[in-house]
This record gives C-alpha cells, structure tokens and sequence, in this order.
C-alpha cells in the first residue's frame, strides 16, 4: 500500500473547543490535499467544515455528546439534529 492509498483510511481530528474559523479552513484544505477520509471536528464546525470539503473525496465526521457519552438520549437527538445537514427530514 502506498502513501496516497493509506491516505483513504486516515480521519483527521480536532475536537479542542475554541477552534477558529480560520484554523478549520485550513485544517480541512489540510485533508482534502491529501484525500483523508474524513474530517472529525466538534458540531458547532459542521456547516463550514461541509462547505471547506464540498466536492472533495473527504467527508464530514462530528461527535456527539463528546467526550463521555453521559447526556439522556434527547439531549444526544437534539444535539444530533442540530448538527445534521438541513437536507435530512427528520421525523
């Protein structure tokens, strides 16, 4: 396997609050450069990380009820709508 191959299976992460729009612009460019697979950034970095990776082969990764996992479940579906791309109908 090589380098551009191993690529493919690399998510590149960031998940420390406070990440600036800038940073993630080029945090994304980053990966879309070298065609990671995904992006994993906090729900609040969703919409921009989209619209940075739009048309690339990298794809948008979130978290919810990061870091623990702790939230009842209608927090983690409130939470998971929010940072959903509007074009999911949700019931």
């Amino acid at each position: 396997m090589d380098r551009s191959e191993f690529a493919h299976y690399i998510d590149q992460t960031v998940l420390k609050p406070g990440m600036t729009d800038e940073f993630i612009t080029g945090f994304c460019e980053s990966a879309r450069e070298n065609h990671f697979a995904s992006v994993c950034i906090l729900p609040n970095m969703v919409e921009l990380t989209a619209k940075v990776l739009k048309g690339s082969d990298t794809k948008v990764c979130t978290v919810i009820s990061f870091p623990l996992g702790f939230d009842i479940p209608e927090v983690k579906i409130v939470e998971t709508r929010d940072a959903a791309p509007q074009r999911i109908r949700w019931p």
